[in-house]
């Protein structure tokens, strides 16, 4: 079958993006306008939600489709929590026919997406592009200096001993994910995102030559920390301009103990938040704009690879999709750095939009609730295929090309925690958020009355249907899923 008879697939998935709420409250949001205009061009899905906010368990449901609790990948270790005999999305997209390319984090389990059919650049783990011979062949082809950056912000000098506010630093590490903030002095084609698009770009020139049909997965290490932006970036934004964050002095009342878990060394002692936060607002904006920057700068490495689907002539018969692993925990709920065991929508909430000329009328803004657990099904749907096993996901293929009105009315999210034992699951549902950590206090909010999740309507009278309602959703996902945890006490 020529490859014009079937689609191509695009998959661009950014890691840890700080999304929720920043920037829609008056201030400046993290500029994506090659995020926007994809969506522009398709769909995009405002309320769309990790299946945990980790991402080992997030990217194995990405490629199977399934919860963490069902794959058994439940927190960043790269091997399961008991037998996890599920094929991965790439799997049956090899199967079908189609050449399969992936560039970039892995993080999805053992091995790389090598030993799913895939061509390209992929390591165990989380690893360090950096440190890789591929990324020195890149360097010398470009006639570029390896990344370097000033570092102006240490937020965990525990990890990072060796490493100076104000002085130059090269990430040598074995995962490049150093709790810091600052400015990439080299030029931005040094940095990891847009070494990954020239990858990216070369694969589609190769790939334009063949009559077979491909998928294309670019798994970009940023916007996660640490915040190292060029300037081209870094000055689109004004630290004084960002508002204080609208959760940023909660004193967390009435929250489980969960909340109050951090582990670096600026802002914590004994591993607990300190409270009120020791690192003033005026130093949080320096390290939001670096965050909002290195968003910005991401994106626009995301748009060299639409810009190479289009001048290769590619677009009008290639499926596009664009999400992000979970969100990013950055100065929320009494200024907190990176993420833990905590799941406020913050770390929940993400970025997704898809494309795909001709099949998906563009412009669509979708309010529905979706997951990353729809990914795969979404993927497959589009190649002609599906899972052998029953994904806990459903395709978005018929609700975006209007061949069903149906959809989910709430949505589960999980965590196993991030480094302490914790299980946690939350529902949504409409404008309510119900949480049940097992152990600790359940949460009860109106995120359209309270979209900072600040007030805990857990115990009031008046939410009390609405409280039952919320924990039989709850109750009826668990069923659905084979979920065994008992949260619900």
């Amino acid at each position: 079958m020529a490859k014009n008879d079937r689609p191509n697939i695009v998959f661009l998935l950014n890691d840890h993006q700080l999304y929720y709420r920043h920037g829609w409250d008056g201030g400046p949001r993290p500029m994506r306008p090659r995020f926007d205009g994809l969506a522009a061009g398709g769909v995009t899905f405002t309320r769309a939600y990790t299946a945990c906010p980790l991402c080992v368990p997030a990217r194995r449901t990405m490629l199977t489709g399934l919860f963490p609790h069902k794959h058994r990948f439940l927190d960043n270790a790269e091997t399961p929590v008991g037998p996890s005999p599920y094929e991965l999305y790439l799997d049956k997209l090899v199967e079908q026919g189609y050449r399969c390319s992936c560039f970039g984090k892995w993080h999805a389990g053992p091995g790389t997406a090598h030993d799913h059919g895939c061509e390209g650049f992929s390591y165990t783990s989380y690893n360090n592009p950096y440190t890789k011979p591929e990324y020195e062949a890149y360097l010398k082809a470009h006639d570029l200096p390896p990344a370097e950056h000033l570092v102006e912000r240490i937020f965990d000098q525990w990890r990072h001993a060796a490493v100076v506010e104000g002085e130059l630093y090269k990430s040598r590490s074995g995962w490049v994910c150093e709790h810091l903030s600052g400015l990439t002095v080299t030029p931005k084609e040094s940095h990891e995102s847009f070494f990954l698009a020239s990858l990216a770009r070369d694969a589609l020139r190769e790939l334009a030559k063949s009559d077979e049909p491909f998928a294309l997965r670019v798994d970009f290490w940023g916007p996660h920390q640490p915040y190292f932006p060029t300037k081209e970036f870094a000055d689109l934004y004004n630290p004084d301009e960002i508002p204080e964050y609208g959760n940023f002095r909660d004193d967390l009342t009435k929250k489980p103990a969960v909340y109050r878990t951090d582990c670096n060394s600026l802002l914590s002692k004994d591993k607990k938040l300190v409270m009120p936060n020791p690192l003033p607002w005026s130093e949080w904006q320096k390290a939001l704009a670096r965050c909002y920057a290195n968003i910005t700068m991401v994106d626009a490495a995301g748009g060299v690879i639409l810009d190479a689907l289009d001048e290769l002539g590619l677009s009008n018969n290639t499926f596009v999709m664009w999400a992000t692993d979970h969100g990013d925990a950055m100065a929320c709920h009494g200024g907190h750095f990176d993420k833990a065991s905590y799941i406020p929508e913050e770390v929940l909430r993400v970025p997704m939009a898809v494309r795909w000329p001709g099949r998906i009328e563009s412009g669509q803004v979708r309010e529905e609730l979706v997951s990353l657990i729809d990914v795969g099904p979404t993927i497959l749907d589009v190649a002609g295929t599906g899972f052998e096993h029953e994904p806990d996901g459903t395709s978005l293929v018929p609700l975006v090309t209007g061949q069903t009105a149906e959809w989910r009315d709430d949505v589960m999210c999980e965590t196993h925690g991030h480094g302490e034992d914790v299980v946690g699951r939350s529902i949504i549902a409409g404008r309510h958020k119900y949480t049940a950590t097992r152990g600790q206090m359940h949460e009860l909010y109106d995120l359209d009355e309270d979209p900072y999740e600040l007030t805990n309507l857990i115990d009031d009278p008046a939410h009390k249907d609405v409280l039952a309602d919320m924990r039989r959703r709850l109750r009826a996902w668990q069923e659905r899923t084979d979920d065994a945890e008992d949260v619900l006490v």
